[in-house]
């Protein structure tokens, strides 16, 4: 069998890659953006990592490592935080949509790291070992920023207890 080429691996693999940027930078044009970057530089070892079986797992490396990057790069602008959280709209007989948006409005009150961990850890499911490989940090690292960011949903997304939970990361 012959190996993809890289056009098909983009075909394929887009759709996935961008609902990961999207969680990573809450905006769909950059999304689109760090997409784009990363496939950039993928397509330049392409051989090299088609002939590895390592493509999926390097685009994805390569994005990761681009938004923290962007993430260190804005860190010199102070985050502006909101004492109160906006009153809900009511009763709505579309309740997935509402748990989205809020979901949405809470993960981007938190710290771009935060949220990059949350990412890594409990939508692409990776262990705290390699969730600090892909960020560049240390397992405490991991483990502390977890617990930090689930204790920001909790208190500032109290609608979102039963996607939180009570002991999950603390």
């Amino acid at each position: 069998m012959t190996a993809p080429t890289f056009d098909d691996f983009v075909r394929t693999r887009t759709p996935g890659l961008l609902r990961v940027a999207y969680l990573l930078t809450g905006e769909q044009h950059a999304a689109e953006d760090l997409v784009q970057s990363a496939l950039e530089r993928t397509a330049g070892r392409w051989r090299h990592l088609v002939r590895n079986d390592s493509a999926d797992g390097y685009v994805r490396t390569v994005m990761y490592r681009l938004q923290v990057d962007r993430w260190r790069r804005r860190a010199k602008f102070a985050e502006q935080v909101t004492a109160a959280v906006p009153d809900g709209a009511g009763p709505d007989p579309y309740g997935a949509a509402d748990t989205r948006l809020a979901l949405r409005a809470a993960l981007a009150r938190l710290t771009p790291r935060q949220r990059a961990v949350l990412v890594l850890r409990f939508f692409e499911d990776l262990g705290e070992a390699r969730t600090a490989e892909v960020l560049g940090c240390s397992a405490g690292t991991v483990k502390s920023q977890t617990a930090l960011a689930l204790r920001r949903l909790r208190e500032g997304a109290p609608e979102l207890a039963d996607l939180v939970g009570n002991g999950v990361g603390a």
